[in-house]
């Protein structure tokens, strides 16, 4: 199967039988959003994509403001702005992001000239979310795995590293970290605060511990407790006019038993990602960004693939159908919220067409890029201004950039499309002598 489609294949035969729509006309993209008391200039939203090219204190790099530079000239109604710790041993590397106190000038004027940028390039000023991170499971802050979990998972234990089970005491500090970011990003000039709950990073993985002794883990009450708690403090910690979003694992995938979101025989089951968003609807969460999966575990359920390093066990579209299923789930759930959906990347050219047919009809209001904003970061712009993607600039699905994540000390981007950064990384990381 080829990593991407165009037009041409969508309008000539339903690609692989995937009940994905198509619309050629794609202006309504292009429409804004309202996102609780704040406006989204269109409907494109770039995905948080990390970088793991921050300074040692957490500050942005080099290549972190390059990055977001690009985006903002890219022209994008939402740039969701990629995962920053909470805390030091929740980083998922060394040189992931951290917001403090002493550093937050740094953050403060790489928000100013996202802006900046964005008008400059003329293109309205985007909202810039933050998404607020504790990495658990899969925190490495010295370089080395340090997992911090909340219930042992034996699927995802076969590498031998040991996890250090946390106590109901530590996650009440999680909670407080997580507020005490909100109010930190509030203050640098982000407009909005993401609690980051997905991929079974420690939120996310709370969901499913229905094993957990103590408030946060057995039955759904006490599994949702930290994040709906969370929210509710950045919402009341922040004024009203500062978006409290969250992005949201709604199903973890078949081949995580008694993952969150899943039936017995490990279909998608939507009857508590359902109940969730109502509750985050009803704590003052005004943007809901829905994934699924596990990019450690299972990439193919949250970022639908026909080349990587394994074959998916079923076709991308499919992927990509369910995962557009679960964001119109979460909107009939969560009407009053604006709903972002993610899987778009693979549909290539044809994506823009997709999203405006499933966004025409009111199914979620947002389509967010996560991959092919890295390689295409003008997409937005071709779409709003054009009504298309060119297929030269393309995101390839080859999965280098995450190649480049997997090692140490790499600092993603894309090989193919940005090579002239990337491909001596890529070099130096991923080739061996």
């Amino acid at each position: 199967m080829r990593p991407f489609f165009t037009k041409e294949d969508f309008l000539r035969a339903d690609p692989g039988g995937a009940p994905l729509p198509f619309s050629e006309d794609v202006r309504v993209l292009g429409d804004a959003v309202a996102v609780g008391p704040l406006t989204a200039p269109s409907r494109i939203l770039y995905q948080p994509m990390e970088g793991c090219d921050g300074e040692p204190d957490g500050s942005p790099g080099e290549l972190t403001v390059r990055r977001y530079l690009r985006f903002a000239a890219g022209g994008p109604g939402i740039i969701w702005f990629e995962a920053v710790a909470v805390m030091r041993e929740g980083r998922a590397n060394p040189r992931q992001l951290m917001l403090t106190e002493e550093n937050a000038g740094s953050f403060s004027r790489l928000v100013e000239k996202i802006k900046e940028t964005a008008v400059r390039s003329g293109n309205p000023e985007p909202l810039v979310i933050m998404q607020a991170t504790h990495s658990g499971r899969y925190s490495k802050p010295d370089g080395t795995p340090a997992p911090l979990v909340p219930q042992r998972c034996p699927a995802l234990e076969k590498n031998g590293v040991p996890v250090t089970v946390v106590g109901d005491g530590y996650l009440d500090r999680v909670g407080e970290a997580i507020v005490r970011s909100a109010k930190l990003a509030e203050k640098t000039g982000f407009d909005g605060v993401d609690v980051k709950c997905c991929h079974r990073y420690l939120l996310s993985e709370l969901l499913s511990a229905r094993e957990r002794d103590g408030k946060y883990g057995g039955r759904f009450e006490n599994r949702t407790r930290l994040l709906l708690d969370a929210v509710s403090g950045a919402r009341a910690a922040c004024r009203d006019g500062f978006a409290v979003a969250t992005r949201l694992n709604v199903y973890d995938g078949a081949e995580i038993p008694n993952g969150f979101g899943s039936a017995p025989d490990g279909s998608f089951d939507p009857a508590e990602p359902e109940k969730l968003a109502r509750e985050l609807a009803a704590r003052g969460v005004s943007l809901i960004n829905v994934t699924m999966g596990n990019p450690y575990f299972n990439p193919h359920v949250n970022r639908p693939f026909a080349q990587g390093a394994y074959d998916p066990p079923e076709s991308p579209l499919d992927g990509v159908a369910r995962l557009l299923s679960g964001a119109e789930t979460v909107k009939r759930a969560a009407p009053s919220a604006a709903v972002a959906a993610s899987g778009f990347s693979f549909l290539g050219a044809a994506a823009p067409n997709v999203a405006a047919a499933f966004t025409a009809n009111g199914s979620f209001d947002l389509c967010g890029f996560g991959r092919e904003a890295i390689a295409y970061p003008d997409l937005a712009s071709d779409i709003l201004k054009n009504g298309a993607m060119k297929k030269e600039k393309l995101c390839m699905c080859c999965s280098k950039c995450t190649e480049i994540m997997r090692k140490p000390g790499g600092t993603p981007g894309c090989v193919l499309r940005d090579k002239e950064v990337y491909l001596p990384i890529y070099r130096k990381f991923c080739v061996e002598d």
